[in-house]
């Protein structure tokens, strides 16, 4: 059996507590593994609790750069402790939209590196968040030996997603693929060993679905919608997407 998996979901988030029962019996009747990263420390425990709660859950614990100031001492203890237990670290990366000085971001950088460091130690996978940021990001990662590393939501340049590609990244598109053809243009043009589909829920959509929150059922539509602009029969784009996804989480 394939299963299809979201490379990249908040279900860790509140907006989804009261409906984690249904959310959890649609991935199992769909066959759906997710990716489930964290914001912060609280998120994070709540992520390890729902993998303990289902195998279909794969916990990402970090610090996303919004939450540079939370505790980094705590978190990489938990990350430690729990090594065994979570799938990578994430959500991490820097975003300057977060910051209002150079002082901000300089704290992020340094919350991102320590992160980066443990990955490296632990040989976990990395799930980044890029917004405006990929170049300096691209001038870290070199510094770092991991070889699971994805750029969620990509939404670099042509050259920065060569970029990406030179530096053995995985790159997931998620639902404005359906209707935004600068994102159908990049998926183009990603090596295909390298693709990924996410949701990024509870961020919510606008067009066809109806700014309704990113819920993780929306997934088969992501991966028809890379099957269409691929040229590819679904069955064959979710084998693909699987491969990579063994791949990026090293198993």
């Amino acid at each position: 059996m394939v299963w299809l998996t979201d490379a990249h979901i908040h279900l860790s988030d509140n907006e989804y507590l009261s409906d984690l029962p249904y959310i959890l019996t649609a991935m199992d009747r769909l066959k759906i593994k997710a990716c489930c990263v964290s914001m912060d420390n609280q998120t994070s425990k709540a992520s390890l609790d729902l993998g303990e709660r289902s195998p279909l859950v794969l916990p990402f614990i970090g610090i996303h750069p919004e939450k540079a100031s939370d505790d980094l001492d705590f978190m990489m203890d938990m990350i430690k402790q729990n090594s065994g237990k979570i799938s990578g670290i994430g959500e991490i990366g820097l975003d300057k939209t977060y910051v209002s000085d150079e002082a901000g971001f300089s704290r992020q950088v340094f919350v991102f590196k320590e992160l980066l460091s443990l990955a490296e130690k632990l040989g976990k996978p990395v799930s980044i968040h890029s917004r405006k940021t990929l170049d300096e990001i691209f001038s870290i990662l070199p510094s770092y030996s991991i070889k699971g590393v994805l750029l969620h939501w990509f939404s670099g340049s042509k050259k920065q997603l060569q970029q990406a590609m030179d530096l053995g990244c995985y790159v997931s598109y998620g639902p404005a693929m359906v209707y935004a053809e600068d994102k159908q243009v990049l998926l183009s043009l990603t090596s295909q060993d390298k693709i990924l589909v996410e949701t990024d829920g509870p961020v919510r959509f606008s067009r066809c679905f109806g700014q309704k929150t990113a819920q993780v059922t929306f997934l088969p539509s992501v991966l028809f919608c890379a099957a269409y602009v691929l040229n590819k029969p679904y069955d064959e784009m979710l084998s693909i997407t699987e491969k990579n996804t063994s791949s990026y989480l090293g198993v």
